[in-house]
């Protein structure tokens, strides 16, 4: 099994922790982690992989083992993090590559192949949205955050982050719950109890609506590039609906959409599934 390396790079100043594997030479492919994981997310998913593909997996300012700069320092925004994201590609030699975006990995991904399309060699969306119709009546109450943000309607979504909440969105919709390990909740829990993470996590919430507002953005560079596609996704996500995977096929009539029998997080319950219908997709 090929071993993974654990490294970090600066990014303007700021540390991108990051995980690597699989040989230099080989296909590249970037896996971008979603709310409230990191990197993480793909200890399973990586070494099925690494074989045939070099695999890089950063955690996003914030979460994970990255730098998480104060509020008053470090705007907490979808473009923000971006901007490390684009520059931390650039700085391990991220060219050109096959995209894994997941929950709040597709806003940052989608940003990164409307700013570079050229880099883009192919996109696998396990659960990560570029539709309206992906989203569930679960975002009701951000909804309204966006409209009004007011101190009473951030309370409001204050049990986002919350130790059970994370532990339900790990859970939700899966046949058998004694299949998803702990150890990513608990994980992921400890980043989300560090003074201050809840406040930046909040922001996130809130400025979620600027990926609302490019999903037309995203939708035209599906349309412009074609890029090989493969929506990949748990049936019985409470956030994303089928509905999002299967209207990528509107803008990627080739789009390849395959719905599991599972919730949000997928990859901890199908990890083998989908790395299997990975290898499929992607050519070496």
């Amino acid at each position: 099994m090929t071993a993974i390396a654990y490294r970090s790079a600066d990014v303007n100043g700021l540390n991108v922790f990051y995980r690597e594997a699989g040989p230099s030479d080989a296909r590249k492919l970037l896996l971008m982690h979603g709310y409230p994981s990191a990197s993480h997310m793909f200890r399973d998913l990586i070494p099925m992989l690494a074989d045939r593909f070099h695999v890089i997996a950063p955690d996003m300012p914030s979460f994970g083992q990255s730098a998480m700069p104060a509020r008053d320092s470090f705007g907490y925004t979808f473009e923000a993090i971006t901007d490390v994201i684009d520059g931390f590609t650039d700085k391990v030699g991220f060219d050109r590559y096959a995209l894994y975006a997941f929950d709040y990995g597709a806003p940052v991904g989608f940003r990164l192949a409307v700013r570079r399309p050229e880099r883009i060699t192919a996109i696998i969306s396990q659960n990560g949205n570029a539709y309206t119709e992906g989203l569930s009546d679960g975002w009701n109450p951000i909804r309204k955050y966006w409209r009004e943000p007011t101190q009473a309607n951030r309370d409001a979504i204050r049990t986002l982050v919350k130790p059970e909440t994370t532990v339900w969105q790990y859970t939700h919709g899966v046949a058998d719950p004694s299949a998803v390990s702990p150890d990513g909740y608990t994980l992921d829990n400890y980043y989300l109890a560090r003074p201050g993470a809840d406040e930046i996590q909040l922001d996130l919430f809130l400025d979620y609506a600027s990926n609302v507002e490019l999903y037309p953005a995203f939708q035209e560079f599906f349309r412009a590039s074609q890029p090989p596609l493969l929506a990949i996704w748990g049936r019985n996500d409470p956030f994303f609906l089928p509905a999002g995977a299967e209207a990528f096929k509107r803008d990627v009539p080739a789009a390849d959409v395959r719905l599991l029998d599972t919730g949000h997080f997928a990859i901890e319950t199908h990890a083998a599934e989908i790395a299997a219908a990975i290898r499929g997709f992607l050519p070496a």
